[in-house]
């Protein structure tokens, strides 16, 4: 009697097409099959079940497609064809499918690195146990943060020869060291040409792990620098960074330079990001919003996205374009601001193009509670 009303039901929810109907028809034919998954693997049903889900998801309303994705993201049954399409979607609905779904093979893991935003190639690069294709499409587009991400992925299949390459990456991108010294997958050897070039903390991580000669390493260390600094009156990449106050300083001058020309715009703020320059990007935020260095320095040291959210929201940046900033600072900035992003969203959605400067006075009322 019940299976009988469910029929009537789901038959009245086919002929109807008002968008509610049709998604509680995706959902209702979701529950279904979830029932009795192992009925669902026959080529002809995959066939039957892509052509209605496609057909269901393509006019579904966003939190519809989420909840699509979240109920998908580990089962066994869902046509390819399905799949593909959520992991390709807006990054909140993909993020799941792309990290769990066993449907999701290599070469479909490669194809959203080439053809995908920079969010979508962080996830793959995150998802456990991605294979060596995948690893080494990465490495080949040799995008920053999704290294940075590959690097923090303790469970991807990295050969000797990828890891090696990832090693010699760090020289550029500081976010990738961290990670790196704690690899298991890090060899000694590896782990001493680090040594030259990492900072203070991490090369104490380094001698606690492995069996190295301290004094050979800092000798061959302060040669380095020694060299570098007397054929170029300055210290190599990667082996005599400046400090964090005088680099700050140095960004300070240049971007107090731009805005005083009136040169300096919102875009300049993706272009840092994009240059891995987070000293940069925190500057030029400042300068744009009025802010203090200080307070957004403490936001992107938070578990708080909003707070990032307000100020980009404060000096005009894009709605389209803070997805991308986010996940780019938090490439650089050791996965920070960490938090739920939906509360970013919120926080950023609450005001209009044109209400910037209420959204700026907002986040430093936050930063005064922080």
């Amino acid at each position: 009697m019940v299976a009988a009303q469910s029929a009537r039901d789901l038959n009245e929810l086919a002929r109807s097409r008002t968008p509610a109907d049709r998604e509680r028809l995706m959902l209702a034919v979701v529950d279904l099959c979830m029932r009795s998954p192992s009925a669902l693997h026959e080529p002809q049903v995959q066939e039957s079940l892509g052509s209605i889900f496609m057909s269901l998801v393509s006019g579904a309303e966003h939190d519809i497609r989420l909840l699509l994705a979240e109920k998908l993201a580990r089962a066994e049954w869902p046509p390819s064809a399905l799949i593909s399409l959520l992991s390709a979607d807006e990054i909140e609905i993909a993020r799941p499918v792309i990290a769990a779904s066993p449907i999701l093979q290599d070469a479909d893991l490669v194809r959203l690195l080439v053809e995908a935003t920079v969010e979508h190639q962080i996830e793959v690069a995150r998802r456990p146990a991605i294979g060596a294709p995948v690893v080494d499409a990465i490495l080949e587009k040799a995008e920053p943060t999704v290294l940075t991400a590959l690097a923090a992925n303790d469970t991807a299949d990295i050969r000797p020869e990828a890891m090696k390459q990832l090693v010699e990456a760090s020289r550029e991108i500081s976010g990738m060291r961290s990670p790196l010294v704690r690899h298991p997958r890090l060899t000694s050897d590896l782990a001493e040409r680090m040594y030259l070039w990492v900072g203070q903390s991490l090369r104490a991580a380094i001698v606690a792990r492995y069996k190295v000669d301290v004094r050979a390493l800092d000798k061959a260390l302060a040669e380095a620098v020694s060299q570098a600094h007397a054929t170029s009156g300055a210290g190599p990449v990667g082996l005599a960074p400046l400090v964090k106050d005088d680099q700050e300083e140095i960004d300070q001058r240049l971007i107090a330079k731009l805005h005083a020309a009136g040169q300096l715009r919102p875009s300049y703020l993706l272009r840092a990001l994009r240059e891995r320059r987070l000293s940069l990007f925190r500057v030029t935020l400042a300068v744009l919003g009025g802010y203090t260095v200080e307070d957004v320095r403490r936001a992107l040291a938070t578990d708080r996205p909003e707070l990032l959210a307000l100020a980009c929201a404060g000096v005009g940046v894009d709605r389209s374009a803070f997805a991308t900033v986010l996940a780019l600072v938090r490439g650089l900035n050791m996965g920070q601001p960490g938090g739920d992003e939906k509360r970013a969203r919120r926080a950023f959605d609450a005001f209009k193009p044109d209400q910037a400067h209420l959204a700026a006075a907002a986040f430093r009322k936050a930063m005064g509670g922080v």
